[in-house]
């Protein structure tokens, strides 16, 4: 009799063990595969935000590099004196030269606004942009504005270091200089006219008053390690006086 209550009980079995078993592997399986893809995930978003930071630190550093440029000082803060010719200091007459007061600005419109420069810059000195300023969203100006529209145009964009001697060290990107990677600044160089209103201060180079003090908007564009990756900020740069240029005297006051 008992034989035969443990056979009937065998038959009874259907293998339930087998199919919760199953579930629990696939489960199992599908527990992993999402922590995976999380993690994959946020592997992602910190990839992309240390990308992102790195190439904003480049930016920051080629506004302090053409800030120094501007100032005609080299990385460590020393004026520029002429030396042997070389691209830092700008001291080869082949190069774009910086200026610093009003009268030079008709000889810096003379080099920079001729045929075969369509955006007016070369050696990281502009012009002021007119027509489109977000530059960097426009394939073909942005090639121009880096490699140039010809080939007697190349280096329109100034390298990190390039004219203060400034070394890349630290940030990758400072160091990358093939074509469309890298970092570069361009510094549009303006009068600007203080008599003008508030909507207009900043006028066009062909229009504004010869002993106007100077502007320079610099523009630096950062491209991180990852293609997606670019950076732009802008700064302006206003110079005091210089030595030579007419500065109203204050008005004396009046005598009872």
């Amino acid at each position: 009799m008992g034989a035969k209550i443990m056979l009937n009980s065998r038959k009874n079995q259907q293998g339930i063990s087998l199919y919760v078993v199953i579930v629990i592997v696939l489960l199992s399986m599908l527990l992993a595969l999402w922590a995976s893809r999380t993690a994959l995930f946020n592997e992602m978003i910190v990839g992309n935000d240390a990308d992102y930071q790195r190439a904003y630190e480049a930016a920051q550093a080629m506004i302090q590099d053409a800030e120094l440029d501007i100032q005609r000082k080299k990385a460590d803060g020393s004026s520029c004196a002429p030396t042997a010719v070389t691209d830092v200091c700008r001291n080869d007459v082949a190069i774009t030269q910086m200026i610093d007061t009003g009268p030079l600005m008709a000889s810096l419109i003379a080099t920079l606004d001729v045929a075969g420069n369509p955006e007016k810059c070369r050696h990281g000195i502009c012009l002021k942009r007119v027509g489109v300023q977000d530059f960097w969203n426009d394939a073909t100006i942005m090639g121009n504005m880096i490699d140039g529209a010809a080939a007697t145009q190349n280096n329109v964009g100034a390298r990190y270091g390039q004219y203060t001697g400034a070394p890349a060290n630290g940030n990758p990107i400072l160091a990358k200089t093939g074509s469309k990677e890298g970092a570069w600044y361009w510094i549009e160089v303006m009068r600007f006219d203080k008599d003008k209103d508030t909507e207009n201060m900043i006028e066009d180079v062909a229009s504004e008053t010869i002993k106007a003090p100077l502007l320079f908007r610099i523009t630096a564009i950062a491209r991180g390690l990852k293609p997606s990756t670019q950076v732009v900020l802008q700064s302006v740069v206003a110079l005091p006086p210089i030595t030579g240029e007419t500065v109203a005297a204050p008005a004396a006051p009046a005598v009872p």
